[in-house]
């Protein structure tokens, strides 16, 4: 008797414990799915981003400043508000290189992508003239230079933020990216 009642006890715990690894690999398995979800949201918004890069650089896009159909106000709405356009226009164009604002302080560019609230903020860190610039340039006649106008490549910091309010999940993307001074590529 005494016997049966010992292997029931252990029996017991050993229920407990699967109980509980069980509930806690569940746990997990969500959390997992929450912080993908919000790794996601962000990386959309930097794909969103490189777009408003290239839109304002393109000289028959934007042509130096962010385009109208970026901003809250258009239909349908942007995720550029219509008092941080000038803002974020200076910070592409090289009005204020290596900004040191964020997308936790003072975001570029809000949306929203599912249950995530995302902030996007938009720094251009440098321009790089490219090799051969300067007076090479005007040796092209003689074949020892090239002609390097529109060819600089300007380099961007495209930093998100992604949050869920309700779960309190977030997750951050930075990537930076070299664009032409054109508008036409942007590379990772």
């Amino acid at each position: 008797m005494l016997t049966v009642l010992l292997v029931m006890m252990m029996m017991t715990a050993l229920g407990i414990a699967a109980l509980t690894a069980t509930g806690l690999e569940n746990r997990m398995a969500g959390s997992m799915s929450s912080i993908e979800g919000a790794t996601a949201a962000a990386e959309s918004c930097t794909g969103i981003g490189v777009n408003i890069i290239q839109q304002t650089l393109d000289p028959d896009g934007g042509a130096g400043t962010v385009p109208a159909a970026f901003l809250s106000d258009a239909v349908p709405a942007g995720p550029v508000s219509p008092a941080g356009r000038g803002a974020l226009t200076a910070e592409i164009m090289g009005g204020s290189d290596n900004n040191t604002d964020s997308p936790t302080t003072a975001p570029n560019f809000v949306l929203s992508v599912g249950s995530y609230t995302v902030n996007g903020d938009i720094d251009r860190l440098y321009l790089k003239p490219p090799a051969g610039s300067g007076m090479q340039q005007f040796a092209g006649y003689e074949g020892t230079g090239n002609s390097v106008v529109g060819t600089a490549q300007a380099y961007y910091r495209v930093d998100c933020v992604a949050r869920n309010i309700t779960t309190g999940t977030s997750a951050r993307v930075t990537a930076v990216y070299a664009c032409t001074s054109s508008g036409e590529s942007c590379q990772k």
